[in-house]
């Protein structure tokens, strides 16, 4: 669920290249307002499934608490993007994801230990 929000930011970026390959990237063929929609949505549909290795036991609350506040800022982002529709704000998501996905990692590493 992680890979779309990051995936599609960084396609709207390069829509134009995309185009002009004749590659068949969501905003090529679903243009940008449904690019964007789907980015925040699958933002949310991330949140949830990150929450799902502290609900099964796996991770404690370092992991809960790295889960929920990284959720809610990619959230966030991504629905700055879809309510700006800007190159800035798709870039700030795409940096941000991957960010979002180191925190989350070393979130469980910290968990693990400690």
């Amino acid at each position: 669920f992680w890979t779309p929000p990051h995936f599609w930011s960084l396609s709207l970026l390069m829509k134009d290249d995309y185009a002009k390959a004749g590659v068949p990237m969501l905003p090529v063929v679903r243009g940008e307002t449904e690019t964007r929609r789907q980015i925040l949505l699958y933002s949310v549909l991330l949140y949830a499934v990150s929450q799902l290795p502290f609900c099964a036991g796996g991770f404690g609350l370092i992991y809960l608490a790295a889960s929920v506040g990284l959720g809610a800022l990619f959230i966030y982002g991504a629905y700055r993007l879809m309510k700006e529709a800007t190159r800035s704000a798709a870039l700030r998501l795409y940096l941000f994801s991957l960010a979002y996905l180191a925190a989350l990692f070393a979130a469980m590493v910290l968990d693990a230990r400690l």
